[in-house]
């Protein structure tokens, strides 16, 4: 639920009108997750050779809208990746989400080897986002 002071621009996702990008500038690596809605590969941005994020999103339409909006209002917080570019592909109108490439441990490795103090300190950091 919004917050009143909020703008509507700032929580009406649905009338989000999206700039869309060229993803021929972009080439994928190799692929380093997937979820519910999108496959994650490692990326690069054609000419300039900058590691990316490419997410590419199955077409769930209100999903997509409500994931770019919160990544706009979100952009330049504190520990949040840094959405560089939305792009379709021409033909199939599949959508991606192109992030910034960060260096990380697989969480399927690291989760086990967290203790009690490592957890709280990780969802401090979390939080911070709402702060």
């Amino acid at each position: 639920m919004p917050t009143p002071s909020a703008p509507k621009e700032y929580w009406d996702y649905e009338s989000l009108d999206i700039q869309w990008g060229k993803q021929d500038g972009y080439e994928v690596l190799r692929k380093v997750g997937r979820g519910k809605y999108s496959e994650v590969f490692e990326g690069f941005r054609v000419g300039s050779d900058e590691r990316c994020v490419i997410k590419i999103l199955k077409p769930v339409k209100k999903k997509i809208k409500r994931e770019i909006k919160i990544l706009q209002n979100l952009y330049g917080g504190p520990n949040i990746v840094k959405l560089l570019d939305i792009v379709r592909d021409d033909e199939s109108k599949t959508p991606s989400l192109i992030f910034e490439h960060v260096n990380n441990t697989d969480f399927k490795v690291l989760y086990p080897a967290l203790s009690d103090y490592d957890i709280r300190y990780y969802i401090f950091e979390l939080l911070k986002v709402f702060v």
